[in-house]
Parts: structure tokens; sequence; C-alpha cells
């Protein structure tokens, strides 16, 4: 009796947390374009941080609970001023994207052989191709940041490869996509559009979706 108890309190918290950290993706999608603030690093390192001890009362993979802990504290550093705060923000998000490579590599239905084999390979192609295009684009306009923004690109495409191994019909690849392209509209914001461009008005609401959305589709894939 007193497991079942403590399986449907769990279960209670577990719903309790989803909830919290949907709430705080909401509200940090409206705080998105404003300026660094604690309530702003809260909310957004909060909408995360929830998602983490969600996936940890799941039973999720500890690798999961990692990867989400590390992000969370990436956002809390990209939230924050400053070349020494996106540093520590890239390093904690780079660390992320191989925690999560690590995870799928590590799933039992992993086949690395699916790299070798259509559509994988041909998507792994796309992956190599874009990986050079963001390298072209990005190091001319990243200045003192140009190290760790092109040592980046391979990791973030790495974790898309790593999404490769697993079947298609886990949905883990269209997630890893999303994750990838908030990366790609975010480093366009920060690095290619002018403070003028228009576009910056609409691209912290693109990011921010995609972002959440992958690790929130993550923690529902995998626990």
């Amino acid at each position: 009796m007193a497991v079942k108890r403590c399986g449907k309190r769990n279960m209670v918290m577990e719903t309790g947390l989803w909830a919290a950290a949907a709430v705080c993706a909401l509200v940090y999608l409206f705080q998105t374009a404003q300026q660094p603030g604690s309530v702003r690093s809260i909310t957004k390192t909060a909408s995360v941080a929830a998602l983490a001890l969600a996936a940890l009362l799941g039973d999720a993979p500890l690798l999961l609970v990692a990867a989400l802990g590390l992000c969370a504290l990436g956002d809390f550093f990209l939230s924050r001023e400053g070349d020494a705060s996106f540093r520590a923000g890239v390093a904690a998000f780079a660390a992320g994207h191989l925690v999560y490579a690590g995870l799928f590599l590590t799933r039992a239905e992993s086949n690395v052989g699916l790299l070798i084999q259509m559509p994988g390979a041909g998507v792994l192609v796309l992956l190599m191709v874009l990986g050079l295009i963001m390298a072209r684009v990005l190091a001319p306009r990243a200045g003192e940041l140009q190290g760790p923004v092109l040592a980046y690109i391979p990791i973030i495409l790495g974790m898309g490869a790593a999404a490769l191994t697993l079947p298609f019909g886990t949905w883990v690849f269209a997630a890893a996509c999303a994750f990838m392209l908030s990366d790609m509209v975010l480093a366009a914001e920060t690095f290619v559009l002018g403070q003028s461009h228009p576009l910056r008005r609409i691209t912290p609401y693109a990011v921010w979706p995609l972002y959440w959305g992958a690790q929130a589709g993550f923690v529902a894939i995998f626990s």
C-alpha cells in the first residue's frame, strides 16, 4: 500500500512539474524580447529545470536528466549579459548536446548502420553541408567568440547525427531538428542580423518555442 501511495505521489508531483514548466515557458515567451533581468533568468531556467525534475521522478534515463540540467544551466548563463556569460552558456549547451548524443547512442534500439542507409545517409550528408555553410557564414562575424562558435557547430550537428541512429518512428530526430533549428536561428540573430534588422523582432519568438518544444519532446519520448 505504501508503495502505491508513493507512486501516486510521484505521479502527482511529476504532473505538477510539467504544469510548472509549461507555465514558465509560456511566461518566458512574453519575456523573451525583454532586457536581461533576474526574473527573466529565473523564468527561463525554471522552464527546463522543472522538466529535468519531472524526468527524474518519471524514472527517465539519467542521461536525459543530466542533459536537461545542463541545458537549464545554459539557459541561465545565456539569459545574462556579457561575453563571459555567453561562453559559459555555450559550454553548458555543448555539454548538453554531447550528453543527448550519448543518450541516443546508448539506447537498445540505436543502430549506427542507419547512418549509411537511406534516408539516414542522405540526411547525414545534408547535416554536413549545413555545418559547412554555418561555419562559412558565422566565422567572419563571430569576432572574439569565433572559437566557441565554430566548436559548437559540429557538436550540435553531431547530436542530430546521433538521433539518426534511432528509428524515425520514435520522433527523436524531429525533436533534435527543432533543437538544432533553434540554435541556428539564435546564431543568425546574434551574429548575422543587425540590431535594426526587422527580423530581430520575431526571431526570439521562433527560437523559444522550437527550443522548449524540443526539450519537452525529449522528456515525453524517453519518460
